[in-house]
């Protein structure tokens, strides 16, 4: 290993730690202010405009994008822009989220005005004590002194990482509060992995389903399980309910005379079931649990009803795994 790997190492290492030793600081000194900045935004009847500038601004981005995925509707205003006509987004009913290192950034003076002018409540996170940020704001939330990750102290860092740190505790605090569930978040979140995790059995399984009754003839039984083309079958009762499956393993087990049997003599019963508003991601488990590659689907007011039928090629190919 080379000098300058070693070194790049320790600088690698070096500015973790300091980070980490600066989320350590914060954690400890959340106070009363935080907690009265959630009862604000809990209780906001309109957005959560958060705005910042410069390296801020990202972070005011990302902390925006966070609040509106998980239940609370939140905008980014650029604050230079909120000087050249923007500052109409912010209303009444809104609340204020305000970021800045120094607390002195000086395009934040129209948004900080506007608050005041109509009454919006503004949360304001700085570094600096009694900075006009601060001073303004209904609720002062101030990160603990730290030292930026560069020895020169100049490049927003530390503080920018305990800013989003700080950004983040209140999204999780207000979701959890709201009770917000996974099946919430896929509302707001349909696309990529996640969202296909979070996927419904309902959204993914098939209603023409092989269906046959415990008097059917195998001969029948077969031409329904290659019509329909899932590898199974469900028998049901006469009041529609299922009481059995035939798979392949069914099928093997009785090759000696298979014809001459009927469904019900032939059949697994008990099969395995879930419900249509199950997650994607429990019938793959489930099946993945009874290797099994075919789950009925039954309705949830009716247990023994089936509604559908789920392969578990169709959550594969929606990205649920």
């Amino acid at each position: 290993m080379t000098s300058s790997t070693t070194d790049f190492l320790a600088t690698g290492r070096r500015v973790i730690a300091r980070e980490a030793e600066a989320l350590s600081l914060l954690r400890d000194r959340l106070d009363d202010s935080f907690a009265r900045a959630v009862e604000i935004l809990l209780n906001a009847k309109g957005r959560v405009i958060v705005s910042g500038m410069g390296k801020s601004g990202h972070i005011a981005r990302k902390i925006a994008a966070t609040f509106a995925s998980t239940g609370t509707p939140a905008q980014f205003v650029h604050p230079a822009e909120a000087s050249h006509g923007d500052l109409g987004m912010v209303m009444r009913g809104d609340v204020l989220l305000v970021l800045s290192n120094s607390g002195e950034t000086p395009e934040l003076a129209d948004l900080l005005a506007h608050s005041r002018r109509f009454d919006i409540p503004l949360i304001g996170v700085a570094s600096r004590e009694g900075s006009t940020l601060l001073r303004q704001a209904d609720v002062a939330l101030l990160l603990p002194p730290a030292q930026e990750a560069c020895d020169t102290g100049i490049v927003p860092t530390t503080s920018t990482t305990m800013t989003l740190a700080l950004g983040d505790a209140l999204a999780i605090v207000l979701m959890e509060h709201r009770r917000f569930t996974p099946e919430h978040f896929r509302l707001f979140h349909p696309g990529g992995k996640l969202g296909a995790r979070l996927t419904k059995v309902g959204d993914l399984m098939h209603t023409d389903m092989p269906l046959v009754r415990e008097s059917t003839p195998m001969a029948d039984v077969l031409l329904t399980i290659t019509e329909k083309g899932f590898g199974v079958a469900g028998v049901v009762d006469e009041a529609g309910a299922l009481i059995g499956i035939i798979t392949d393993g069914d099928l093997r087990r009785h090759i000696d005379g298979l014809l001459s049997h009927r469904a019900g003599e032939v059949m697994t019963r008990g099969p395995r079931t879930i419900g249509p508003d199950a997650l994607a991601e429990k019938a793959l488990a489930l099946m993945d649990e009874r290797r099994i590659t075919c789950l009925f689907v039954v309705s949830p007011d009716a247990l023994t009803r089936p509604v559908g039928v789920l392969k578990v090629q169709d959550i594969l190919r929606a990205g649920a795994f």
